[in-house]
């Protein structure tokens, strides 16, 4: 009973904070990636395919089979989970793109 009680008390990290930042970054590490998205004109392009997200040092990085789709700073990096938790909306500076702001959509490969 006490853990429940102490599990409710203990407060989790606001969006928008460092803090918070790097527990997505750490509760999405390691997931595998069925196809990544990315909306231009009101329009999703499937833009890459059996990828998979990692942290590397203090950057975030999505990647694919060839490609590297995002690179970022984790303290830069925002995420967050669909609502169904089958993938993760993710945005940031993409040090691939010199810095340029980029948003993705990753969908997580599903297992039974």
């Amino acid at each position: 009973m006490f853990e429940k009680i102490a599990k409710l008390l203990k407060k989790e990290p606001k969006p928008g904070t460092r803090a918070f930042r790097e527990q997505m970054a750490e509760k999405i590490n390691g997931r595998h990636i069925r196809y990544v998205t990315e909306r231009v004109d009101n329009v999703e392009n499937v833009i890459g395919r059996d990828g998979s997200l990692a942290i590397k040092g203090d950057e975030f990085i999505l990647h694919v089979p060839g490609k590297t789709l995002l690179r970022t700073k984790i303290a830069e990096l925002d995420a967050w989970e669909l609502l169904s938790k089958e993938g993760v909306v993710l945005t940031g500076p993409d040090l691939e793109r010199n810095g340029e702001v980029h948003t993705v959509t990753a969908f997580y490969v599903y297992y039974r």
